[in-house]
């Protein structure tokens, strides 16, 4: 063991009291002190956070951390707060006054503070970021880097400016971390944030522990039913998921009436009511939360026995990501997942999204009246829309190269002669196809008849040679009758690059005995039979092009 190895253990446990670092931590650590670029993706409850805590004890200038929620970043300041030798950590962020926000700065720039947590927002303020720079920073982490991708289930818009934001503190070692990204997710994390040969670090997606079971129903009434007697027939503490306000609400009451110790738990809630209802669930003071997504993101809770969907998410990765919440404590834990087809239709609609050609006019003009000077916040305050929609409008526009970055930092228009919105609107609509392909896929995710693990494996890119025997279509005896031959040559087994004549270049994701579902780099997912891939020769294998992950 190297002296940079003993001392990382040293600090791990004198500073934040965990007795014993896992490889892949140690790994990613040794590579954030040699200066490195690193690419983090692990399970939620790996330990992520603990890879640039501990390096930064070593680093001489403080570390900046993105976090794309509030209520994240006081969860990773108050584990930091509850270890005593840790160094001290401050926010910066919305919902606090303006005062307190400078004193974090001043604590940051006077060497009192070493890390700096703050929402990608805060990167389009040119004040803040001349104030950090004057910090020196020594490692910059965006944390829940999925939500810098397209291909991602949570894309933030703001997450596509801290490429920028790197470059303006003075190109300090990126470390970008998440739990959830497939093979595409990852290359774009890479590409959007201007990361440099970076080290990946890329542990497996199996969660042994956890039973994968999905459930098809025919009516909400069935719905209703399977969640009442699974949350009744135990263990708890478990999660709830349902996709709208109301049926949070609804789910919790129903629950209650049978003397289950529940709350509800959305977005709409005063955010008092919020952190009451997560100490509550933390603390062991409520047995079960019903959430919107909105919730589980930050918490720590390692004894969670089940994760029932009551309707699907948007796509796989958002699932895979909500039930890794459970059962990380190593323990026996159950992610089910109810559905019906309308499900799928309305997610479908919900993801849907608009495009607005006046709106991205009007941000193209903007910029373009600005004459190269222009900064996010500047286009934020002067352009009639919502900071969501000005900055999601803002990446379709550079992304179809129509906005770019001047050698000083401002928003300039790169390509004055292509209209703004055709050239936007292209962007969009492959977006949208994207957004529907990934429902798609949780669809058959969902209606598998094959090992549901293989299934979910294979999408974020490991093959699992053989049927699990424990998830539920290994258990009602379908999944062998599904599996691709163990001995067959299987010209196209998942991870295999191809080309299909229509769709361009693509990864096989999934593989069953008469069908696979390919990732095409532009077109999304595409479920194929195997019967038309052999006889009509509609691919063929494109060579191994896919970046190398380490780990």
């Amino acid at each position: 063991m190297s002296p940079t190895s003993r001392s990382l253990d040293r600090v791990a446990e004198e500073s934040f009291g965990v007795a014993a670092l896992r490889p892949e931590q140690r790994r990613a650590m040794e590579a954030v002190l040699d200066g490195r670029d690193v690419l983090l993706v692990l399970p939620s409850g790996a330990g992520k956070s603990l890879v640039y805590q501990v390096p930064t004890v070593f680093l001489p200038g403080p570390t900046v951390v993105v976090s794309p929620l509030i209520a994240l970043q006081r969860d990773q300041l108050g584990h930091l707060a509850d270890d005593p030798d840790a160094p001290e950590a401050v926010a910066v962020h919305s919902a606090q006054p303006g005062a307190e926000s400078d004193r974090a700065l001043r604590s940051v720039r006077r060497g009192e503070a070493e890390y700096l947590f703050l929402s990608p927002e805060q990167l389009a303020d040119p004040r803040t970021v001349d104030r950090m720079r004057r910090a020196e920073p020594s490692l910059f982490v965006v944390d829940e880097a999925h939500c810098v991708s397209d291909w991602g289930h949570d894309f933030r818009p703001d997450y596509l400016r801290l490429r920028h934001a790197v470059e303006e503190l003075g190109r300090p070692p990126v470390l970008a971390a998440t739990a959830t990204a497939s093979g595409p997710v990852r290359d774009d994390i890479v590409g959007h944030l201007g990361m440099v040969d970076p080290v990946r670090v890329v542990t497996g997606f199996d969660r042994p522990n956890l039973f994968l079971a999905a459930t098809r129903i025919t009516d909400d009434t069935q719905r209703h039913d399977i969640v009442r007697d699974r949350v009744l027939a135990g263990p708890t503490p478990g999660l709830v998921y349902a996709p709208t306000r109301a049926d949070t609400e609804t789910f919790a009451a129903e629950l209650a009436e049978h003397g289950v110790s529940v709350a509800a738990f959305h977005a709409g809630l005063p955010a008092k009511e919020r952190r009451r209802v997560q100490d509550a669930f933390t603390r062991g003071g409520v047995d079960v939360v019903v959430a919107t997504s909105a919730f589980g993101m930050g918490i720590d809770k390692p004894d969670v026995r089940f994760v029932v969907h009551t309707a699907p998410p948007d796509s796989l990765d958002s699932y895979y990501q909500q039930i890794g919440r459970a059962g990380r404590d190593g323990g026996r834990a159950e992610a089910l997942l109810i559905h019906r087809a309308d499900d799928f239709d309305l997610q479908r609609f919900l993801t849907a999204g608009s495009f607005d050609e006046d709106k991205v006019a009007e941000v193209a003009d903007t910029v373009a009246e600005y004459d190269g000077t222009a900064t996010p916040t500047e286009l934020d305050h002067d352009v009639d829309q919502s900071h969501r929609s000005t900055m999601g409008n803002l990446g379709l526009l550079e992304r179809a190269g129509i906005v770019g970055t001047a050698p000083d930092g401002g928003l300039t228009v790169t390509d004055p002669d292509t209209p703004p919105a055709r050239a936007a609107a292209g962007q969009f609509e492959r977006r949208r196809e994207l957004d529907r392909s990934r429902i798609a896929v949780l669809r058959e995710y969902a209606e598998t008849a094959a090992c549901r693990r293989q299934f979910l494996l294979g999408y974020f890119g490991e093959r699992l040679a053989h049927p699990c025997g424990d998830c539920d279509t290994c258990a009602a005896g379908t999944a062998g009758a599904h599996a691709p031959p163990a001995d067959d040559d299987v010209e196209f087994d998942v991870g295999t690059r191809v080309r299909h004549r229509q769709w361009g270049r693509g990864t096989v994701a999934t593989r069953e005995a008469d069908r696979l579902t390919v990732l095409f780099d532009e077109g999304g997912y595409r479920t194929l039979a195997l019967s038309s891939v052999r006889q009509g020769g509609l691919l063929t294998p494109a060579g191994d092009e896919g970046a190398a992950d380490d780990g």
